[in-house]
């Protein structure tokens, strides 16, 4: 059969005759392979993984202690209204001097007191040698301390953040008092400050003030007692002596109102409707899926409380002794140096991957490699071989600074342990029940879904944070 070159080619239309079955239609009569519900919620959740969990079984843990007579400066917390800052008066008692000191009236005097200063960076705020006659709070930005090392150079010795205080010694006498060291405004910073002569007028008001920062002052927090470097009571021992030489008494003191942590709860109904359990379960059972999904949401709050939970999360107990400041603003070795150094064996940092980030980039910058270690399987960045693991439960604030966690874990270790109870009724994973809870009028099936869990600190120096570690982008 010859072909016409000259003849047309037939037009291609849109709707062409179907000469065989469609693949919507053949679907209908297909088995469709499905996954499981899929949750982009869950995280890796290391530090669930990583802490030793302690059965509990009065539902109450108590960390028993050696006495100890160190009282540190404490945070204290501001309110803002516009560029305005003040002090809520309550928050006066995590001074030094006025721990215990309870008089609203008093304190809200105090308060009003403090003036608002405001300081560039590098600008000097107090130096070295001058009067003392100052207490400063610091409510934004971040301060230098310094002095002078070993050999007569500058050197910084330490910093102050958003809620640290210094000069409250002061207080209690300034006359012939001077700094021995330099306050250096390392970012912009926000202060306010209070004269002593203020204060003095105050004092001179109230004299159960008066009287409490002069009982205080008296006792330096120690009662007279010895104290060993951690500030607990020491023990008295004997060494080098020869011949026979009178033996000092010793033993070891327990503080008398122990802190105890008791179990907290993560709760919640799961409804299914019966319908849907009866006749909709084949190939995955709606009820297990739907029970599956709630345990992986309950989990993923469990380990957010127990980074930031009030009463028992780690950002928000540990100790101020073990709180520093970045050296710049990101995250650098030095930074992790110094949190590492701040305690024996550390064995985890913790830290958002943003911070991570940030300080691989600080380590690129050095020429330095970021380690790896295996944990679990799984290659995890180091550093001094300590693993950096990833917890996006860590916040980070408006200004775009984090925190990072240094811990230790373990009871004979004597660090950070988890809380749970296992053997509850109805128990479907450790210290996590399933409970029936009947079918309504509206044939809804409820079923309450609970997770027992805390985390105790068991020695101060078991967990340590790295604050305002600054995340943004650099250009």
């Amino acid at each position: 059969m010859s072909v016409d070159a000259g003849a047309a080619t037939p037009s291609v239309t849109a709707h062409q005759i179907q000469l065989s079955l469609s693949t919507a239609a053949a679907r209908n009569l297909a088995t469709t392979t499905k996954s499981e519900p899929q949750m982009q919620g869950i995280s890796s959740r290391w530090l669930l993984r990583k802490l030793p969990w302690v059965h509990t079984p009065g539902g109450v843990y108590r960390v028993n202690r050696r006495l100890s007579y160190v009282v540190g400066d404490g945070r204290v917390t501001f309110v803002k209204s516009g560029s305005q800052v003040q002090v809520i008066p309550a928050e006066l008692a995590e001074l030094p001097l006025l721990r215990g000191f309870d008089d609203p009236t008093a304190l809200g005097a105090l308060a009003e007191k403090f003036v608002q200063r405001e300081f560039e960076p590098g600008q000097l705020i107090v130096q070295a040698g001058a009067p003392a006659d100052h207490v400063y709070l610091v409510a934004h930005g971040k301060i230098e301390k310094v002095g002078r090392g070993p050999y007569g150079e500058e050197a910084v010795l330490g910093r102050f953040g958003d809620g640290d205080t210094f000069g409250g010694h002061t207080l209690a006498d300034s006359d012939g008092v001077v700094w021995d060291y330099t306050a250096r405004a390392a970012t912009a910073v926000t202060l306010l400050a209070l004269p002593q002569a203020a204060y003095q007028a105050v004092a001179d008001q109230y004299e159960g003030l008066r009287a409490h920062v002069t009982e205080q002052r008296n006792t330096s927090g120690s009662n007279g007692y010895k104290t060993n470097k951690a500030g607990e009571k020491a023990i008295e021992l004997s060494a080098g002596h020869v011949g026979e030489a009178t033996l000092p008494g010793a033993f070891a003191d327990y503080e008398l109102t122990p802190r105890e942590y008791e179990l907290s709860v993560a709760q919640t109904v799961l409804k299914v409707h019966s319908r849907v359990a009866d006749l909709y379960n084949q190939p995955m059972n709606q009820t297990q899926q739907q029970l599956r999904l709630t345990i992986q949401e309950l989990r993923e709050l469990q380990e957010y409380e127990l980074v930031n939970n009030p009463e028992f999360g780690l950002l928000n107990n540990a100790d101020f002794d073990q709180r520093i400041q970045t050296h710049s603003g990101p995250p650098t070795p030095d930074d992790l140096d110094d949190l590492i150094s701040m305690r024996r064996g550390t064995q985890y940092l913790f830290a958002h991957p943003k911070a991570i980030a940030a300080f691989g980039k600080e380590c690129n910058k050095r020429g330095l490699n970021l380690g790896n270690v295996d944990v679990d399987g799984h290659h995890i960045p180091a550093w001094r071989g300590i693993p950096i693991l990833p917890c996006g439960k860590i916040p980070i604030s408006d200004q775009h600074a984090s925190s990072i966690i240094a811990v230790r874990t373990g009871e004979d270790n004597e660090g950070v342990i988890g809380l749970y109870q296992t053997g509850l009724p109805d128990e479907v994973e450790p210290s996590l029940n399933v409970r029936f809870m009947g079918i309504d009028e509206r044939a809804i099936i409820s079923y309450l879904v609970t997770a027992y869990y805390s985390a105790a600190i068991l020695v101060p120096d078991a967990v340590g944070v790295l604050e305002n570690v600054e995340v943004r982008p650099r250009a």
